[in-house]
């Protein structure tokens, strides 16, 4: 890849991971109830994700999944149901533990958290549809395929670790806030709710031919 390349890369890329998704709305939610630090060490289950979705896709997996109508929906319906099922679990929440107007971090700590992240990640079909789709525009012709899209992907992770960065230090500047019980409570439950909406969303997706 060239000079002139990377810079058209990297913004682009830039776009792509900041744009609202269900991994970036769990990330502002999980530095709202778990605090900063615990969030960005959960990253690592999304990355964890992605890097293998990546390593897929180079190996040609991507555009089976791509052309695929069965495994499209199968792993579709699989997201809808966890994201279902966190939406469920946050609209209902009462295991948030008040102290001194933070929230601690939830059962199973850190590691609970970033099995979220990679669970979200890895059940959601648009994501590889993104790799498979995305990447290769900017793979040179005449050299080895995959070996420029595991690159590409390399450059890609960090760019998408920045920008959940960004969204679990915004949730955590509620965390700051001196919240009762019904604010806590209220807080759960548009959380919740977003969670129900991004289930519905990827409900409606369709497979790209």
């Amino acid at each position: 890849m060239t000079l002139e390349q990377l810079l058209i890369f990297l913004p682009a890329a830039a776009l792509v991971a900041a744009s609202p998704g269900a991994n970036n709305l769990l990330s502002l939610i999980n530095g709202a109830r778990a605090g900063l630090k615990a969030t960005l060490v959960s990253l690592l289950g999304r990355l964890a994700a992605f890097s293998l979705m990546i390593a897929l896709v180079a190996a040609g997996l991507g555009a089976i999944l791509a052309a695929s109508e069965l495994a499209f929906t199968i792993i579709k319906w699989l997201g809808v149901a966890y994201l279902t099922y966190l939406g469920i679990r946050l609209w209902t929440s009462r295991e948030l533990e008040l102290n001194g107007g933070t929230v601690d971090v939830p059962p199973g700590g850190t590691l609970a958290l970033a099995r979220k992240e990679f669970l979200v990640a890895i059940t959601n079909p648009k994501a590889i549809l993104l790799f498979t789709a995305f990447l290769p525009q900017f793979v040179v012709p005449g050299s080895q395929t995959w070996i420029q899209l595991l690159w590409l992907g390399a450059l890609y992770i960090p760019v998408e670790f920045c920008a959940a960065c960004l969204y679990a230090t915004a949730g955590s500047r509620v965390r700051r806030l001196h919240l009762t019980a019904t604010r806590l409570r209220l807080m759960n439950r548009i959380a919740g709710s977003m969670m129900l909406a991004a289930a519905v969303f990827l409900a409606g997706s369709r497979r790209t031919t």
